[in-house]
């Protein structure tokens, strides 16, 4: 299998290296079509994400799959204008059953910054989906990213690699998921702009909360996150009004002292008529006081409580990681056997051609006797020794040569693809054989140490 795989990711490369290397959406069917010509390859397909930038491709026959992978790095620093030496020190590559191994870790999240994220699995098919709009999905990469799905869903059915929050913006989501029977009846107060609350409320809108609302020091900040969300922006001021509504407060600013009071969040749950909130601070310093969790009809969790649930579930998804190495490798064993079965049938197609045309040659042979008038017996007996004669012949020479050459691994290995290994331990008793001893096949000794083919 001439498969490569090769590329950077956040392993590999500074973040500074990665976003140059990236490929804009509208510039991989272009890069696609251009790494065939360039890097003369015959398929193709590029997966470019924010962590990371591959190239999976299938070289020609003859090439030597290391010099390909250097001279598809060279290509795509060259793409992107950068210094070849740069992205050298920052690439890698793996070869044949190491880059498929590497391909079903990527799509299962295992090769991910975040152990288990499902996202790159969708990437992933989409990248597959854009190289085959390009045109440059061919045969063998069509097998075998069909199969890379198959085992990373297997993966994701057979453990619970992607089960457990490793997010402190997703376990504070998850944590609401546990308290609210139904997310879809409740409100969130996000208090903060930054990347976190943008994060929490992606994973809010995902669980189908019905409201969000994002309270920030700034209201132009609020307002441009809000836009990407559907949600409404007001200012800090106005947080003890919106507490009225608000089952669900996460907190993320930057704030040296506490935003959310005792006092505030008592007249709150009051006026509420105590209807349970569930309030998660992620902020350093804390942006509600501690003494807020001694509220009754108050759920208070803080960054501390979530990184302790992250670091639980981060273990657990390693656990689980060690399952899922076990899934990829059978599943690889599998396809690459599947591939190297595909080898034979060229040979074995020839083979049977040939033994059609003996066949033919003989039988036409045959019936032009019985129109002459001999004997059908005679005829019969000469077009099955004919047909058998001619069927051995090159085998059998091929083995006497073997022997002669000392080679008895060859003849260890035909016994078992002539079956004779069984023929031995079941002879069979044909008095009426036609055997004319011209053929007769070499005993085949035990095969020596270090001689097996590979």
């Amino acid at each position: 299998m001439n498969l490569i795989a090769l590329g950077i990711n956040h392993n590999s490369a500074a973040v500074e290296v990665r976003e140059r290397v990236a490929f804009a959406p509208e510039q991989v069917g272009e890069a696609l079509c251009d790494a065939c010509e360039q890097g003369q390859v015959e398929e193709v397909v590029i997966l470019s994400t924010c962590n990371r930038t591959e190239m999976y491709a299938i070289v020609p026959e003859g090439c030597v799959p290391a010099d390909k992978a250097r001279e598809l790095i060279d290509w795509m620093a060259n793409y992107h204008h950068l210094s070849v030496e740069e992205l050298r020190g920052s690439a890698y590559h793996f070869e044949a059953e190491l880059a498929l191994q590497h391909i079903v870790q990527v799509a299962s999240g295992l090769d991910s910054m975040v152990l288990g994220e499902p996202q790159i699995f969708g990437q992933l098919k989409s990248a597959y989906a854009v190289a085959g709009e390009a045109g440059t999905v061919g045969s063998e990469l069509g097998r075998l990213f069909p199969r890379v799905f198959s085992i990373a869903k297997r993966v994701r059915t057979d453990t619970a690699i992607g089960e457990n929050p490793v997010s402190v913006a997703y376990a504070a989501v998850d944590l609401a998921r546990h308290i609210f029977s139904d997310l879809n009846e409740c409100n969130a107060l996000l208090v903060g702009a930054g990347e976190t609350i943008e994060l929490v409320a992606r994973h809010l809108i995902e669980a189908g909360v019905s409201r969000i609302v994002i309270a920030n020091r700034t209201l132009g900040r609020a307002r441009e996150l809000a836009q990407k969300f559907g949600a409404e922006a007001v200012l800090l001021a106005e947080i003890p009004e919106q507490l009225l509504d608000a089952d669900i407060v996460i907190t993320s600013t930057a704030s040296q002292l506490p935003i959310l009071g005792k006092g505030a969040v008592e007249q709150a749950i009051k006026a509420r008529k105590h209807r349970p909130i569930l309030m998660v601070d992620i902020a350093v310093p804390r942006d509600i006081e501690a003494q807020v969790g001694e509220l009754r009809d108050v759920y208070l969790y803080s960054v501390d409580d979530l990184r302790e649930i992250v670091e639980q579930n981060m273990r657990s998804r390693h656990k689980e990681a060690r399952k899922a190495d076990q899934i990829i490798a059978e599943g690889v064993r599998l396809y690459m056997e599947e591939v190297r079965s595909l080898a034979a049938v060229d040979v074995v197609k020839d083979y049977r051609r040939m033994a059609e045309q003996t066949r033919e040659l003989e039988l036409q042979r045959a019936l032009r006797a019985l129109a002459r008038g001999e004997d059908p017996q005679q005829v019969a007996a000469q077009l099955a020794r004919a047909i058998t004669n001619k069927l051995i012949h090159a085998p059998t020479a091929g083995l006497r040569q073997a022997s002669a050459d000392g080679r008895q691994d060859l003849l260890a290995h035909a016994c078992k693809l002539l079956g004779l290994e069984a023929a031995r331990s079941h002879p069979a008793a044909d008095e009426d054989s036609d055997d004319d001893g011209d053929f007769d096949l070499p005993s085949p000794t035990t095969e020596k140490p270090g001689h097996t083919l590979q």
